[in-house]
């Protein structure tokens, strides 16, 4: 049998920005330029900064950040606000700066044009500090004026020709243009990458896109994948990172409610699992997920619970007239509440929040109450995306997550706004059943992957006794009929 031999991977170096290199399988190309480019206030400069700074700390490479724009003063300041330190870093010697001022007005175009003595100056930073990457930041400042297109590509090829020739990991960041990813719409034709920047405003709220346009030599990520800038600078949210490779644990987590454990043949949901419970306003969504996180921090376990509609000091008032003591678990530590309006912040950045709040306080159960609410301003798809990579991060940590979500009392069958009953391995259904002039709350286990579950409806009641589930027949309420077609039905 012949030898096989592997096929060579191109080099790549890693970016540092979280989840960017789960999309570019591994990081940008090693010793080849990379073009990020896009409009004003979408991060371009500070993806480059970052890029410097995790490499000058991650992995001990000096870099060098020459600017074309911004005073090295502005840059340092500018920076420090989102925890970059360059000052600290141009004293260990892991950084240099060099602010080339370029005016515009006082560019005329006579006679030969050549970037000589640029090379000189990047040079000579390049190798009194050992640089393994390169910032350029912006191209076009360095251009500007230039009107022959002809000397400005030969210009622009000799400058990312020289940077490959140094053997340096280099980002130049370019304006978008219109109609063409740069102003002068030439760099995007000799760069060996091109990443695309976006920042769109939808229904009054911000987002920013991330987009790998060409990466010459690897595969790669194809999509636009939402990006947040925060006080820890990038977070990419890829939508590779929503895989199926977690656990399944076999361990029981309790309900909270010894009879909804007991419709549960083994007692509550598989730990790791996702549960939705779903209902009208004033069925019993909150008083079911906040019992829930109670039983964990009974058991010795950390609950974080996301309120979108309610404070904190609003949920404990209400729920200790059920006799749930939130208040005791929340001064213990034990019960951490993230109290929110939805339209706060775009998906992106409660997604991004909510990862470094769950990864800081390490719970075992996480609640998220209403999912709902995050339809205020956001498009269905764009929801059902943010729950699926929320959905995900849960299960790789083996979190316990319960999400409420309201739906139409009106409805014939039960439903969600944000379709995501099929990613949920649990559903519970409250509905509100009117018989003899009486309101009554009733309660459905309508799905729980790996349980043989319970399929008759129980009456919902909260009383001095704390909340309890009644037989059908004691709450004068019967059992929905079975669907046409199913088994009982047909026999």
């Amino acid at each position: 049998m012949p030898a096989t031999t592997a096929t060579p991977s191109l080099r790549k170096t890693p970016s540092g920005i979280r989840g960017l290199d789960e999309i570019t399988g591994g990081g940008l190309p090693a010793g080849r330029p990379t073009l990020v480019c896009g409009g004003p206030g979408c991060g371009k400069t500070l993806f480059g900064i970052e890029f410097l700074v995790r490499g000058a700390l991650d992995h001990g490479e000096p870099a060098v950040l020459m600017t074309f724009e911004e005073r090295v003063e502005d840059l340092v300041e500018n920076t420090r606000a989102l925890g970059f330190d360059l000052d600290d870093l141009i004293r260990r010697k892991l950084l240099a700066i060099d602010y080339v001022k370029v005016e515009r007005s006082e560019i005329q175009e006579t006679g030969e044009y050549d970037l000589e003595a640029l090379f000189v100056r990047l040079n000579y930073a390049i190798d009194s500090t050992g640089a393994k990457r390169v910032l350029l930041d912006t191209i076009e400042s360095l251009f500007a004026g230039l009107s022959n297109e002809t000397l400005l590509r030969s210009e622009l090829r000799r400058l990312f020709l020289w940077l490959k020739e140094k053997g340096v990991t280099a980002v130049v960041t370019g304006e978008r243009g219109s109609g063409s990813l740069t102003r002068n719409g030439l760099e995007e034709y000799i760069s060996d990458c091109v990443i695309l920047l976006d920042h769109r405003v939808t229904e009054q709220v911000s987002t920013r896109r991330l987009r790998i346009v060409k990466y010459r030599g690897s595969t790669h990520g194809t999509n636009e994948y939402p990006f947040v800038i925060d006080r820890d600078g990038i977070t990419v949210v890829p939508i590779t990172s929503a895989g199926l490779a977690h656990p399944a644990p076999k361990e029981r987590v309790s309900t909270g409610i010894a009879h909804l454990d007991a419709m549960l043949p083994g007692g509550g949901y598989y730990r790791g699992s996702t549960v939705l419970i779903t209902g009208s306003a004033g069925t019993g969504k909150t008083s079911l997920a906040a019992r829930f996180a109670e039983a964990a921090c009974e058991r010795g376990e950390r609950a974080l619970y996301f309120a979108f509609e309610e404070s904190r000091d609003q949920l404990t008032r209400n729920m200790a007239s059920l006799g749930l003591d939130l208040e005791r678990h929340a001064k213990s530590g034990k019960l951490v509440f993230s109290c929110s309006r939805p339209t706060l912040v775009g998906l992106e950045a409660h997604l991004s929040g909510m990862m470094r709040q769950v990864d800081a306080v390490k719970p075992a159960v996480v609640v998220v109450d209403p999912i709902s609410s995050l339809l205020t301003g956001s498009e269905t798809v764009a929801v059902q995306a943010m729950l699926i990579r929320l959905v995900d991060h849960m299960k790789t940590q083996q979190i316990t997550l319960l999400m409420t979500s309201l739906v139409d009392a009106h409805a014939a069958l039960p439903g969600t706004e944000t379709s995501i009953s099929s990613i949920v391995d649990g559903w519970i259904a409250l509905r509100d059943v009117e018989t003899e002039g009486e309101r009554k709350r009733m309660l459905y286990v309508l799905k729980v992957r790996g349980v043989g579950h319970s399929r008759h409806a129980r009456e919902l009641d909260f009383g001095d006794g704390g909340i309890r589930l009644l037989d059908t027949a004691r709450a004068g309420v019967s059992t929905p009929p079975r669907r046409a077609g199913s088994k009982r039905a047909r026999k």
